[in-house]
């Protein structure tokens, strides 16, 4: 396991001790990782877990797959590797004939390789094109949401084509910012005179939006929330969280983990929200006399509150502030037990 250092550290792998820890990695074992990134994570997950370990890896960037491919080398053909999202991981797990999984791993969000590559349209404090596509444009969404949603191409037609209210209302939901109203304006305003096309167009734009006084006590950039709703509205990273969850736990072996790291209160949420459906024994509205769903729990919790990077991890990796690690293991099934999907 490499160790993390000031050099390193932009590129070094999120909460990775509790990560091995949590997945608890075995010889023989199968494992999901569905947000491989650079492999940090899967490498050393492979690297513990010893001979005959499998992974099956997916990522939806090209570049990342390229890079991970590269840093897996040593595993040979013990490692997997598909150009896929990670809400389509049963495609995959179907292609190499795996029932189920013995651990599942996601780490959410943006990665460094994205952000730090300016042409890659993701960061606010270079200049590059109003992009912020993960897969670089390839298979970014089906067809349906295409014809549902023709703004979401990528960053650049969202701007330029989606209407107030959408604007409003992704910033305000995904961004979680008291400010999206002016600066959803302030894009309308912009555009009307000429398109916006890079990041720091769009950045300066919501920057002036911002009243002077909250600008000048803002402990990040005015436009760093936008960036984030943006993104996470074009890559539709919510759906691709809830189609993952409706499916991960057919496909997880019994006594199997599952960790996911999230850094965004929204899908940490929504994590935290399935895993109490899952691992309660009873899931009917709170108003009945008495259960009627004949639910029973399918996952014991791991972590009851989640996990958070250590002081000594923030120090060298800032970007891990905000990273939060829950864990579940998904329980022996019954007999004659029915499989209940909890509803999303």
């Amino acid at each position: 396991m490499q160790a993390v250092t000031a050099e390193n550290a932009i590129h070094a792998s999120v909460l990775l001790r509790e990560v091995l820890s949590a997945l608890a990695p075995r010889p023989g074992g199968r494992y999901l990782d569905g947000t491989l990134g650079l492999a940090g994570h899967a490498s050393a997950l492979l690297e513990q877990a010893g001979e005959g370990a499998e992974l099956c890896g997916l990522d939806r960037d090209p570049q990342a797959l390229a890079r991970a491919r590269e840093r897996l080398v040593p595993f040979g053909e013990r490692c997997h590797l598909f150009a896929l999202e990670y809400a389509s991981f049963c495609a995959a797990l179907d292609e190499l004939g795996w029932d189920s999984v013995d651990g599942a791993l996601l780490d959410l969000g943006v990665s460094s390789l994205q952000l730090d590559v300016a042409e890659r349209g993701f960061s606010l404090h270079g200049n590059g094109p109003l992009d912020m596509r993960m897969d670089m444009g390839e298979a970014l969404m089906n067809g349906r949401r295409r014809e549902v949603m023709p703004y979401m191409e990528n960053a650049r037609v969202f701007v330029n084509r989606a209407d107030f209210p959408t604007l409003k209302r992704i910033i305000e939901e995904f961004g979680e910012d008291p400010q999206a109203g002016r600066i959803a304006r302030a894009i309308i305003d912009a555009r009307a005179v000429s398109p916006i096309e890079t990041t720091k167009q769009l950045a300066d734009i919501v920057r002036q939006a911002y009243p002077p006084k909250w600008r000048a006590t803002a402990r990040n950039h005015p436009a760093t929330r936008t960036f984030q709703a943006i993104r996470m509205a074009v890559n539709d990273e919510l759906g691709q969280l809830d189609r993952f969850l409706d499916e991960i736990l057919d496909r997880l072996a019994p006594g199997g983990r599952l960790a996911i790291i999230s850094f965004h209160s929204l899908e940490d949420r929504a994590v935290k929200q399935r895993f109490k459906r899952w691992s309660s024994d009873c899931i009917c509205p709170p108003h009945l006399p008495h259960c009627v769903c004949g639910h029973k729990a399918e996952i014991c919790l791991l972590t009851k509150k989640p996990v958070l990077p250590s002081r000594e991890e923030l120090i060298l990796n800032p970007r891990a502030s905000s990273a939060k690690l829950r864990v579940a293991e998904k329980l022996p099934r019954l007999p004659g037990a029915i499989r209940r999907r909890a509803p999303a």
